[in-house]
């Protein structure tokens, strides 16, 4: 597990490419047979990849986060941006599609991640904050959760919004998790961009080409700054930050939140009139 201590708005300007890179993305979370996990102290939450190919993968208990097992003291959204597969918690098997999500409440002690098919392996995107309490693992199939519509072709923004984990979904302590696609023809993302002082954000930008990039915007709105993104990767955004961007071909992408509240809408839209 990779630990990325919080950072502040003022160190923004001095920073390189390099250095925003390394501070706020992720880029090899999805290695065959392996848990790829971050650990950003912005809201204590843990980021994780897993890509089960020859077998069963089992999550562990890493000993940055003091547990016996993961899910000691925290909860987790997981969606699967890959081929179709399972995931075994305590016992029960719970089979995830494309664009599935499962959440898994506190307490829960043996989890492991299968592919259905090693040639075609599912890839599990994990998004852990901690839990005071316990609430039951939920699977959500892809696309049945609360849908938005938001955007407009007029300004390249169409997208569909599927709200898996949130205050009116399924329930958790303070995870907040779901999908967006955009539509053909559509690449402009959270637009208009917001900040929510009160909770973080990641993103996990998928069915990217391999020769296409997500420019993902970020910093404070009068200090923005970009990452070129590929597919499978995972940007950080502290509270302080922005989130908006632009691909060079379509893509989707999960967007999961931890931190104050579970408002949805709880956002400070910032005119792209007055980003800098």
């Amino acid at each position: 597990m990779e630990q990325r201590y919080a950072t502040s708005p003022e160190q923004i300007p001095g920073m390189d490419t390099g250095q925003l890179r390394r501070r706020y993305l992720v880029e090899d979370l999805f290695v065959a047979d392996e848990v790829r996990a971050v650990y950003t102290h912005h809201d204590r939450v843990v980021l994780a990849g897993i890509q089960p190919v020859t077998g069963a993968v089992a999550l562990p208990g890493f000993p940055e986060i003091r547990s016996d097992h993961f899910f000691e003291h925290r909860e987790a959204g997981i969606v699967n941006v890959g081929g179709a597969g399972a995931i075994t918690v305590d016992g029960t098997d719970h089979k995830m599609g494309k664009g599935s999500c499962l959440y898994v409440g506190r307490g829960a002690q043996d989890v492991t991640f299968a592919s259905a098919d090693g040639d075609e392996p599912a890839r599990f995107y994990l998004f852990s904050a901690p839990a005071h309490t316990a609430y039951p693992a939920t699977l959500v199939e892809a696309g049945s959760g609360t849908v938005r519509e938001l955007g407009d072709g007029v300004t390249s923004n169409r997208r569909t919004l599927n709200q898996y984990i949130h205050e009116n979904g399924v329930r958790s302590c303070q995870v907040v998790m779901g999908v967006t696609t955009l539509h053909e023809g559509s690449m402009w993302n959270t637009m208009p961009a917001h900040t929510h002082d009160r909770r973080m954000e990641a993103y996990l930008y998928f069915d990217l080409p391999a020769d296409a990039r997500v420019v993902h915007l970020m910093g404070e709105p009068t200090e923005t700054r970009h990452l070129l993104v590929a597919d499978g990767q995972a940007v950080i955004s502290p509270s302080w930050s922005v989130h908006c961007g632009f691909g060079s071909a379509s893509y989707s992408f999960v967007w999961a939140m931890a931190g104050e509240n579970q408002c949805f809408d709880d956002m400070d839209g910032v005119p792209i009139t007055e980003m800098r």
